[in-house]
């Protein structure tokens, strides 16, 4: 079996190569600033994938905080005043 085998999804409609794999695990690292901004210029894919996984639990965490910050915010202030329509316009 060769090494640039394509691989079928579940449902057996769409195939992905092994250059695609790879091309897509080369664009997540450029996207992630813990693997880009080091000196190595690769990193495997299993690493690639780790950090992409450990990048998102963190702007879940972050968007997390700032909901709650945000409703914190909103809790304090009247409805009707021009803070909180700023902060309307700026949701929307």
């Amino acid at each position: 079996m060769s090494s640039r085998r394509s691989r079928q999804s579940s449902t057996g409609s769409s195939r992905i190569s092994d250059d695609q794999i790879i091309e897509l695990v080369s664009k997540l690292q450029q996207l992630l600033p813990e693997i880009s901004n080091r000196r190595s210029s690769k990193a495997s894919a299993t690493k690639v994938l780790q950090e992409t996984c450990n990048y998102i639990r963190n702007l879940n965490r972050q968007v997390d905080d700032l909901s709650d910050r945000l409703s914190q915010l909103l809790s304090t202030i009247d409805a009707d005043s021009p803070e909180a329509a700023i902060i309307r316009s700026l949701l929307m």
